[in-house]
């Protein structure tokens, strides 16, 4: 089980983003992805998903393209989660009913088998005392979160994460974060796209570092971070750390 990315190509009319990516993530691996704005990644991660279409290559996830004509795209997504910058949450429904909401309109799930598994996510990611509430009264961290009980509310075999903490307020990055390493503790596949480096070099199996479309370098993070090889890589971390 893995997800195959293979020679990808995405333009955007004229401005190719994505040019030429190759990897492949094993399950159970935590690969983060680092590099500067308008390098590709965000890009990437749509295309894993089905969310934007490629122009070239093949991504494949447990052997299906997901690009295919004939691909069910809705049973694909099914198993690869993905939390946005943006948490975009329905603000008339609370907590337990926004997690709810995709167990019962996607899965077919009873109201009561729906409530009990968006209860379970809820508290897995530390949001027990919040179910009730509505959105607007959690903290930008605890919106995050919520996001990310949602996804795993699917049961996805993938999570992708895309700057899932870029537009919090820097007390409440470590609470999402902690999630997050919660999650590959207990053997989640995830591709982060991140900034956050330290977490990048504590939890990943990898990193790669994206340049201009490209990966620039890929390894260990005690190599990519610790003894980068390519000078984009070196004046990246500088800038950043």
């Amino acid at each position: 089980m893995s997800i195959e990315i293979q020679d990808v190509h995405k333009s955007f009319g004229s401005l190719e983003v994505v040019k030429g990516v190759t990897m492949t993530v094993e399950k159970g691996e935590v690969v983060s992805v680092i590099g500067g704005s308008g390098s590709g990644k965000s890009t990437l991660l749509m295309c894993i998903n089905g969310l934007e279409p490629i122009n070239s290559g093949r991504i494949l996830v447990d052997g299906t393209d997901v690009h295919a004509r004939g691909t069910d795209l809705n049973k694909l997504r099914r198993k690869i989660g993905i939390v946005f910058q943006q948490w975009n949450a329905f603000p008339h429904l609370t907590v337990l009913e926004n997690v709810m909401l995709a167990p019962r309109k996607v899965l077919g799930k009873s109201k009561a088998e729906a409530e009990a598994i968006a209860v379970e996510k809820l508290s897995h990611v530390g949001l027990a005392e919040k179910l009730n509430v509505y959105p607007s009264r959690l903290s930008g961290g605890q919106q995050q979160r919520m996001a990310i009980a949602r996804a795993l509310a699917m049961s996805p075999d993938y999570m992708l994460f895309d700057e899932v903490t870029s537009a919090l307020d820097p007390q409440l990055v470590g609470e999402v974060l902690d999630t997050m390493r919660l999650l590959s503790a207990e053997g989640m596949t995830m591709i982060c796209v991140t900034h956050e480096i330290a977490f990048a070099r504590e939890v990943s199996n990898r990193v790669a570092f994206f340049h201009k479309g490209r990966i620039h370098e890929i390894g260990p993070p005690a190599q990519v971070i610790g003894n980068p090889q390519q000078p984009e890589t070196v004046a990246f971390l500088k800038s950043v750390l």
